[in-house]
């Protein structure tokens, strides 16, 4: 289908950086969401706590070694829309290369203020010596990545993107290209599983000498952290695009995980005290956060907890192991943790596979057999500077 072309403004557009020490301007850059998405139905809110972090540079580890700039523009006086801009030095580092990322952008159907926040943007990149930029990129892991191109009438997984269609044609005006770009996927809990891949898994592990960590309770899962720290960083060596975590951003998103985990569905593959692969999974929570429009205080946090509950979907949002366990197997080990995940939680009618990278074409073979939709999809860009 093709898209209408974004509405032109050529009234003045006045865009501000943040001074994060203005708890005004803060809070606008905060509320900004609700007002574009309050008539959005599938809109999830973000945990406020969560939001209000990113923009603390006293409480947030990212700023320990890297910066982060926040633009804001205004229509007269009313915010019509905003952006981050990040330089992510360790990520730099990682991949020898100067980049910026771009992220939280939200803005009304309005070219002139989303041209104009991206240029603040590339302005300030290129102050700092940056020379390409790419987004929708967070500060960790565990922030939501990419904008989403496909799939706008279904709600998002817990901690993915949504933004309105209107997004793509605002932010490919600005010069942007594709970058990368993932797939979601839906998998009904009640199809049949063969039993010869469990089997098959068992003997694997067996030869190879591998075992499955499971946890029954949030102590048992946070003494597994510096496994999964660990695990990560070792399991990035040799590739592009990603990031080492710290010990004290480690220990900043265990605190985000720990209390909306089930600790049942986190599993490590274990070969003797070294973790070798991974599985993530976490029950689904997007239905309480739009009751409580993503605050925990004074009763959300309640709301919450019912729904870890009572939530009927399950997120699978990655698996994979060290480059040297790959293969020979390691992926019937996968697939037969995530079903038997599933199996474990009567409650459990609904599962969403999270973000696997288009390129990584043999896992979308191998999950469509296993009778997975994929029917989202999410876009990084990328544009030199």
């Amino acid at each position: 289908m093709r898209r209408k072309t974004p509405p032109h403004d050529f009234l003045s557009m006045n865009i501000v950086q943040l001074d994060l020490s203005n708890p005004h301007l803060v809070k606008d850059f905060l509320d900004l969401p609700f007002r574009i998405y309050r008539d959005i139905p599938q809109w999830v809110p973000p945990l406020q706590m969560d939001e209000r972090l990113k923009l603390d540079p006293k409480r947030n580890p990212f700023y320990k070694h890297s910066q982060a700039a926040f633009f804001l523009a205004h229509d007269g006086t009313r915010p019509v829309g905003r952006l981050a801009a990040l330089d992510n030095h360790r990520y730099n580092e990682f991949n020898k290369t100067n980049t910026a990322f771009f992220y939280l952008f939200e803005c009304e159907n309005n070219f002139r203020a989303a041209t104009d926040l991206f240029s603040a943007a590339f302005d300030w990149a290129r102050s700092r010596g940056l020379n390409e930029i790419i987004g929708p990129k967070g500060f960790t892991p565990l922030d939501g990545l990419g904008l989403l191109v496909k799939g706008f009438e279904h709600r998002p997984a817990f901690g993915l993107p949504y933004n309105p269609e209107y997004y793509v044609p605002l932010i490919e005006a600005q010069g942007f290209k594709t970058h990368s770009e993932a797939v979601s996927g839906y998998l009904n809990p009640q199809i049949p599983f063969p039993p010869r891949i469990h089997q098959l898994a068992g003997r694997l592990a067996r030869r190879r000498g591998l075992r499955i960590a499971r946890c029954n309770t949030r102590r048992e899962l946070r003494a597994l952290i510096p496994h999964i720290k660990e695990l990560y960083n070792a399991a990035i060596e040799g590739t592009t695009g990603n990031t080492p975590l710290t010990d004290e951003e480690v220990d900043s998103m265990a605190n985000q995980i720990l209390w909306l985990a089930d600790p049942r569905l986190i599993k490590l593959v274990m070969k003797n005290d070294k973790a070798v692969g991974f599985m993530f999974a976490y029950p689904d929570v997007s239905a309480a956060l739009q009751k409580t429009r993503g605050r925990l205080f004074p009763f959300g946090w309640l709301t919450l907890l019912l729904e870890l509950r009572r939530t009927d979907w399950i997120n699978i949002n990655g698996a994979g192991f060290l480059p040297e366990y790959r293969g020979s197997g390691g992926t019937a080990i996968l697939y037969s943790e995530m079903f038997k995940s599933v199996s474990e939680n009567p409650r459990c009618h609904h599962i969403d596979i999270v973000q696997i990278g288009t390129e990584n074409e043999d896992m979308q073979r191998e999950m469509r057999n296993f009778g997975v939709d994929f029917y989202k999809l999410h876009r990084v860009y990328q544009r030199h500077l």
